[in-house]
């Protein structure tokens, strides 16, 4: 069992940003040396932390960056649920044996794999591992039940990807102050999804959010290249 860094208080985190460090399937980008490296890369600059997917990925940066903060996940599918950030205990375990510091995972009302239920997901991880958790949302409530579970960070990270927000853009600036007026104080508050340049990452910590997480728009080389390449044909049409 790897070694967990101390829990961070809101106060330590404050201001920080969160890298999230991921590639798409079938990426060449998505190799855990490549991705290891772009982790260190940001640490190096002056991110708090980062924000990986797998424990394959996870292990790597710990690897490579031993005192780094990590936020770790693990997306995986099942054919009867729409969860798929961190779905159960078995990816709950796997993403804290590699080496998180916070495990993320999917904190919405949706049906979990397995008949798992989200307050027992909370429960045994703090109880049997001690392990930090951030909750992935969509709405103010769910922030708030995830908060009153146990969970020690709240990110707006499904903001607009689920099927009750699809309608809806990131980033998820009409929650960020209702969350943070009625969460408890000690809870920390992320803003991640739709972050798009620095004005916007000083616009949520301005609105509420104690530190924000960017990934597409500083690591997501596939998908920058092609909204590149897709807005250019269209001009040159």
């Amino acid at each position: 069992m790897p070694t967990h860094s101390t829990r961070l208080s809101r106060e330590q985190l404050r201001g920080g940003l969160i890298v999230s460090v991921q590639a798409p399937e079938g990426s060449p980008m998505r190799d855990p040396e490549v991705i290891a490296a772009m982790a260190q890369a940001s640490l190096n600059n002056g991110a708090a932390g980062v924000r990986l997917e797998s424990p394959e990925h996870i292990a790597a940066v710990r690897r490579r960056c031993p005192e780094a903060l990590i936020v770790g996940l693990w997306k995986r599918t099942y054919p009867e649920s729409s969860v798929y950030i961190t779905p159960g205990w078995d990816e709950i375990q796997a993403v804290w044996s590699a080496g998180a510091d916070v495990v993320a995972l999917d904190a919405t009302e949706r049906p979990r794999p397995n008949g798992e239920t989200l307050a027992d997901l909370i429960g045994r991880a703090r109880g049997e591992l001690g392990a930090v958790l951030m909750a992935d949302v969509a709405s103010v409530a769910q922030g708030l039940q995830a908060a009153e579970w146990g969970c020690d960070w709240v990110g707006t990270t499904l903001f607009g990807y689920t099927e009750s927000t699809r309608t809806l853009r990131p980033p998820a600036w009409e929650l960020l102050q209702p969350l943070r007026q009625n969460l408890p104080g000690a809870v920390t508050l992320i803003c991640e999804g739709g972050i798009a340049s620095a004005q916007d990452a000083r616009r949520a910590l301005e609105s509420g959010a104690d530190a924000v997480v960017v990934g597409t728009a500083i690591t997501g080389v596939d998908l920058q290249v092609a909204a590149y390449r897709s807005a250019m044909d269209v001009a040159g049409a």
